[in-house]
């Protein structure tokens, strides 16, 4: 046993000294503030919209890799249905980043407005591929100047289109961007008339 032990009293009695230095420490909390009982401490309630679109957030969140693959195939099916719509009847909402736009629009309705050449170019190719491959030679000179001669026809009329298309859309959209709005045309020219997409929106004849 230690040769001079402590009294139990000074124990005890510096025990209760400490805590009530602690708490006379402790920071002092304004008790007349009120707070809403079901908001959060320390933030403010939030707003009864901000509450619903936080939980329908939360709800649609996909909880397994499997909800969301699923999720992502759904809006990629979506989206193509719409833009598949949207090519058929020219909605510029939805339709690919290649066709829209004015300028693009304008392209398009400047070739389906006119009859071209090249819209012909297949179906006149294999007319020529049948003849040329006939053994008859008078057949094949036939058809290898009516091929020179299409060929020319398409390059002509072709350059036309540019050179009209251009002066319009300087014309009408002089600030818009008009990068490869020739190009996108004159490869729109190749196409079938009823094949094309976007869907033809002017009749043959009729002013763009």
């Amino acid at each position: 046993m230690p040769p001079h032990p402590l009294p139990l009293g000074f124990v005890f009695r510096s025990r209760a000294k400490e805590e009530k230095a602690r708490a006379d420490k402790a920071p002092v909390t304004d008790s007349t503030q009120t707070r809403h009982p079901q908001a959060p401490k320390g933030r403010p309630t939030p707003k009864r919209s901000e509450a619903q679109s936080q939980r329908r957030s939360v709800a649609n969140t996909p909880t397994t890799r499997k909800e969301a693959a699923k999720r992502q195939r759904d809006e990629r099916r979506g989206q193509m249905e719409r833009q598949r719509q949207a090519l058929a009847s020219g909605d510029e909402r939805y339709l690919p980043a290649r066709d829209k736009g004015p300028v693009r629009r304008l392209a398009r309705d400047f070739v389906d407005s006119r009859f071209c050449i090249a819209e012909f170019f297949l179906p006149l190719a294999v007319i020529i591929l049948v003849l040329s491959m006939v053994r008859i030679p008078r057949l094949q000179n036939i058809a290898l100047l009516l091929w020179l001669f299409v060929i020319v026809l398409i390059v002509v009329d072709s350059i036309g289109i540019a050179i009209r298309l251009r002066k319009q859309i300087g014309i009408r959209y002089p600030d818009e961007p008009r990068r490869g709005a020739v190009a996108y045309a004159l490869m729109r020219s190749l196409q079938l008339r009823r094949l094309r997409l976007p869907k033809p929106q002017v009749k043959r004849g009729e002013r763009p």
